[in-house]
C-alpha cells in the first residue's frame, strides 16, 4: 500500500505536470494567433516597385513601417534618396540587399545617406566590389552590419509577415545566392526572388518552400534564365511585375518568359513601360497604380491561330505536331492538347527543339 508521503509527492508531480501542460497550451495558442495575425483594422500594405531602369528596387510600407528591397545601380542613388524622402521613409525597419550585384545594391548608398536602418540583410558579408564596400561603410557609420538570414526566418513589418525562403543552398553563381522572401498580408502575398535562376528555383521547390503568391516580382528582370514553367506553376501569380530598363541591351523581358506569363494567366506590369508601379493590398484584394500609361500592351499576344500540341506522357514535354520528337512518341504515351495553356496546366514543358 502506497504511503501518505509518496501519495503527496505523486500528487505534487501531477500538479507540476498539469501546470506545465497549461503553460505550453497557452503559449501555443498565443503563437498560433501571432502567426495568423490579421491586417490592422483600416491598415494597408503598399509595395512600390521603383523605376530604376535595368535594375531592381522596391519600397514596402505597412502600418507606418518600411522595408527597402534593393536599390538599383549606383547612379540611382539620388532617385532612391528622393523616393524615400517623398514617402517619409526616414527609418527603415529592414533593408534587404538581395544579392551583391551592382544593379541591386549600388543605389543603397543613397538610401543609407537618408534613412536609418534597424536591420540589413544580405546573403554575404563580403564581396569584392566598390559598391558593396560603400554599402558596408555607410552601414558601419550607423553602427550596423550585414546579417545573413536563414530559410524559415520570419519577422513582421507592421501587420505584414515576411518569411525568408531562400537560398536553400550555397552557390558559386551570385545570381543564385539571391535572398528569396514572401510577404503575407491577409489573404494576399508578394514573392521576391532577386536574380535567382532556374537551377536554384528547382532547389527551392524541392525544399518544400511555400512559394505561392498573388504577386510575383519576376526573377532577373524577365530573363529566360529564370521563372521556369515548374516554378511559375507553383507560384501561380495573378500579377507579375517586371523591373526592367527601356530598350536594354539584354533583350529583357524575353519573349519566352512573357509567353510563360500569358500561359499562366498572370497580368503583367513593367517599369520600362509604366514607370513606378504601386501595388496596394487591403488584405483581400490588390489594386495597382502606375506612374504612366503604357503606350502598347505590356504582354502582347501574337496573331491567334488554331494550334494543337502533342505531349509525351513519359518525358512530360509537349511539341508541335511536325516536330521529329512528336512523331517518335509511342501511341500509349501520346497526348493531344488543344492549346498551349492546356499543356502547361497539365504539367508539361515545351520542347527545346521545336519551341512550341
Amino acid at each position: 500500500m502506497m504511503s501518505r508521503n509518496k501519495q503527496k509527492r505523486l500528487s505534487s508531480w501531477v500538479l507540476v505536470f498539469l501546470f506545465l501542460m497549461l503553460v505550453l497550451t497557452i503559449a501555443y495558442v498565443l503563437y498560433s494567433q501571432q502567426e495568423s495575425a490579421p491586417p490592422a483594422e483600416g491598415g494597408s500594405l503598399a509595395v512600390h516597385f521603383i523605376d530604376v531602369g535595368q535594375a531592381d528596387a522596391a519600397l514596402v510600407i505597412c502600418d507606418g513601417h518600411y522595408m527597402l528591397i534593393d536599390g538599383g545601380n549606383a547612379e540611382d542613388s539620388d532617385l532612391v534618396y528622393s523616393y524615400l524622402e517623398r514617402n517619409g521613409a526616414r527609418q527603415l525597419d529592414y533593408m534587404v540587399a538581395s544579392h551583391a550585384h551592382e544593379d541591386h545594391i549600388g543605389g543603397l548608398s543613397g538610401a543609407l545617406n537618408y534613412a536609418a536602418v534597424d536591420t540589413a540583410f544580405c546573403p554575404v558579408t563580403e564581396y569584392n566590389s566598390k559598391v558593396f564596400q560603400n554599402m558596408v561603410k555607410y552601414l558601419e557609420e550607423q553602427g550596423r552590419s550585414l546579417t545573413v538570414p536563414e530559410p524559415g526566418d520570419k519577422f513582421y513589418l507592421g501587420s505584414a509577415q515576411v518569411e525568408i525562403l531562400g537560398p536553400v543552398q550555397e552557390y558559386d553563381d551570385t545570381n543564385d545566392t539571391s535572398i528569396v522572401l514572401r510577404i503575407d498580408y491577409g489573404e494576399t502575398s508578394f514573392l521576391f526572388t532577386g536574380d535567382m535562376e532556374t537551377g536554384a528555383e528547382k532547389d527551392l521547390l524541392d525544399s518544400g518552400a511555400n512559394v505561392g503568391a498573388t504577386v510575383l516580382k519576376a526573377g532577373h528582370h524577365g530573363s529566360d534564365t529564370s521563372t521556369s514553367y515548374r516554378f511559375l506553376r507553383e507560384v501561380s501569380p495573378q500579377y507579375t511585375v517586371i523591373s526592367v530598363g527601356e530598350g536594354n541591351s539584354y533583350g529583357h523581358p524575353s519573349d519566352e518568359v512573357l509567353s510563360r506569363f500569358r500561359d499562366a494567366g498572370a497580368e503583367v506590369y513593367r517599369t520600362d513601360m509604366q514607370g513606378h508601379i504601386i501595388a496596394e493590398s487591403d488584405g483581400r484584394t490588390i489594386t495597382f497604380r502606375t506612374e504612366k500609361e503604357a503606350d502598347t500592351a505590356t504582354n502582347p499576344t501574337g496573331s491567334p491561330t488554331l494550334q494543337t500540341y502533342i505531349g509525351n506522357a513519359g518525358t512530360k514535354k509537349f511539341h508541335l505536331p511536325d516536330c521529329a520528337s512528336a512523331k517518335s512518341i509511342q501511341e500509349d504515351k501520346k497526348m493531344v492538347f488543344l492549346s498551349r495553356l492546356q499543356a502547361v496546366l497539365e504539367g508539361y514543358e515545351p520542347c527545346g527543339r521545336c519551341k512550341p
